[in-house]
C-alpha cells in the first residue's frame, strides 16, 4: 500500500473524486448475437453466458467468433471497454464484467452492455468485483427468477477516480495478486485430485473381488426394495421443518412429515447424474426422512452390507443399465439386474473399514485444501477492498 499512498500524495494530495459511472462512461446494449451463432473462425465474439462461465477480469482473445457478415449487424465492444452482463439467477453475478483487451473489435450479444469509458479498464473491472460496487448494485435489481440491472441504474452507481497513474498501478497490484491466487488454487485443485484419483483406485482394487468364498448377487437378494413408499411433493405443498426430504442427488428440501424412520441405502434414478457423476450415485441416510420419487430406497439387514453395496455401486460404471435419450433414467429393473459380488460378511466389514479410514483421511485433506482456497480468496478479496477504500473522497 506504500506505493499506493506515495502516489496519493503526490498525484492527488487533495483527495479522490468520486463520480457516477455514468459522467466517466456510456452503457451501450449489445444486439443480436444468439449462442447458436458462434462459430470456431470469423470476427471475435463473447455471448454474455460466456462471461459468467469462461472469462475472468479481462481478456485479449475470445473463445467464440461470427460470420463477417453477421458481424456488421451487431454492436461491437472497442479494445478498453468493458462487456457487463445485465442477467443472472443469483444478484452477484448480476453486471459480471470482462475488460476486453484485444486488438480488434468483439461483437457482443444483448443480454450485456458495452461500457465505453475514459478509465483504465482493469481498474474499472476489478472494482466491478468489490464490496463497494455489490453494495451500490444490490438496490438496482429487479426481476424473480431471472434477475437483471439496466444500463441507466449501472450508470448511477458510484466509482472513485483517481488519477489514471494510480488506476493502473491498482489494476497491476491485482492482476499479480489474483495470477497468485490463481496459481494456488490451480496447485490444490491438482492436489485433491490427485487424492481422489488415489482414493478411487484403492476402492477399484478393494472391490475387485475373486475367489472361492465370493459369489454374485443381485440386490433383490440381498435387500427388500422400498420404492412403493415413496412420495413426491410439490413444493408448494410442503410444510417447512427438520425432516429431510431427499432427491436423486441428496437432501433437496426440509418437510415437518417423514414416511422413513431408520437406514437405508438411495439409488440415484437420474441417468443424467449418473452419467455424468456430479454427485454419488449411492448414499446412506439414518433416521427420520422423506424420499421422493426419483431415489430408490434399499434396506439391508445390516449396516456393513449397506455401506458395501454402497461403495461398490459407487464404483462401477452404471451407464450400461441407464435408459432413455430426453431423461436418461436407472429404473427397477435395470438396478436390479447389477450384479455385485458378495463375499463373506467378515470380509466386507473389513474392506467397509479399510476404504472408509481412507475416506476420511482424503476427505479431511480435500477439506483442508478447500479451506485453503477459501481462505486465500478472502484475504484477495479484502487487499482488493482496501485498494479501492481512498480515505479523502470528494464528491
Amino acid at each position: 500500500m506504500s506505493r499506493i499512498d506515495d502516489l496519493l500524495k503526490a498525484l492527488a494530495p487533495e483527495g479522490v473524486p468520486l463520480k457516477a459511472l455514468g459522467d466517466v462512461g456510456e452503457f451501450i446494449r449489445g444486439n443480436g448475437l444468439q449462442k447458436s451463432n458462434l462459430t470456431d473462425e470469423g470476427v471475435s465474439a463473447i455471448h454474455y453466458g460466456q462471461v459468467h462461465t469462461i472469462y475472468g477480469t479481462w481478456t485479449t482473445k475470445t473463445v467464440s467468433f461470427v460470420d463477417p457478415d453477421f458481424a456488421k449487424s451487431l454492436r461491437r465492444a472497442a479494445s478498453g471497454d468493458l462487456i457487463v452482463v445485465t442477467t443472472s439467477e443469483d444478484d452477484k453475478a448480476v453486471a459480471k464484467a470482462v475488460a476486453w483487451l484485444g486488438d480488434e473489435d468483439v461483437a457482443i450479444s444483448g443480454d450485456a452492455y458495452i461500457y465505453r469509458h475514459t478509465l483504465d479498464p482493469k481498474f474499472v473491472a476489478y472494482y466491478l468485483q468489490s464490496d463497494q460496487f455489490q453494495n451500490q448494485k444490490k438496490r438496482s435489481i429487479t426481476g424473480t427468477k431471472v434477475r437483471r440491472i439496466s444500463g441507466d441504474a449501472l450508470a448511477r452507481i458510484l466509482i472513485p477516480v483517481p488519477p489514471i497513474e494510480i488506476q493502473a498501478e491498482i489494476a497491476l497490484i491485482l492482476d499479480r495478486y489474483s495470477r497468485f491466487e490463481a496459481e494456488l488454487k490451480a496447485q490444490l485443485g491438482a492436489e485433491m485430485k490427485v487424492r481422489r484419483e488415489q482414493f478411487n483406485f484403492f476402492r477399484t482394487q478393494l472391490l475387485t473381488i475373486s475367489g472361492g468364498d465370493v459369489h454374485a448377487i443381485t440386490l433383490p437378494e440381498v435387500s427388500v426394495d422400498l420404492d412403493s413408499h415413496r412420495r413426491p411433493v410439490t413444493k408448494s405443498a410442503r410444510v417447512s421443518g427438520k425432516i429431510p426430504y431427499y432427491g436423486a442427488s441428496g437432501i433437496v428440501d426440509y418437510v415437518s412429515d417423514f414416511i422413513f424412520d431408520g437406514k437405508y441405502l438411495l439409488v440415484s434414478e437420474d441417468g443424467a447424474n449418473l452419467l455424468a457423476r456430479s454427485t454419488p450415485i449411492a448414499f446412506s441416510i439414518s433416521g427420520k426422512s422423506w424420499v421422493n420419487n426419483h431415489a430408490h430406497v434399499l434396506e439391508f439387514a445390516t449396516d456393513t452390507e449397506r455401506r458395501f453395496v454402497e461403495l461398490y455401486l459407487n464404483s462401477i460404471d452404471l451407464a450400461p443399465y441407464v435408459t432413455g435419450a430426453a431423461q436418461p433414467k436407472l429404473n427397477k429393473v435395470n438396478l436390479n439386474s447389477i450384479r455385485i459380488p458378495w463375499p463373506t460378511l467378515s470380509d466386507q466389514a473389513r474392506i467397509v473399514s479399510t476404504l472408509d479410514s481412507l475416506e476420511a483421511s482424503v476427505g479431511g485433506l480435500v477439506r483442508s485444501l478447500s479451506d485453503e482456497i477459501i481462505g486465500r480468496h478472502k484475504q484477495y478479496a479484502y487487499y482488493r477492498d482496501r485498494l479501492f477504500a481512498f480515505e479523502r473522497l470528494l464528491a
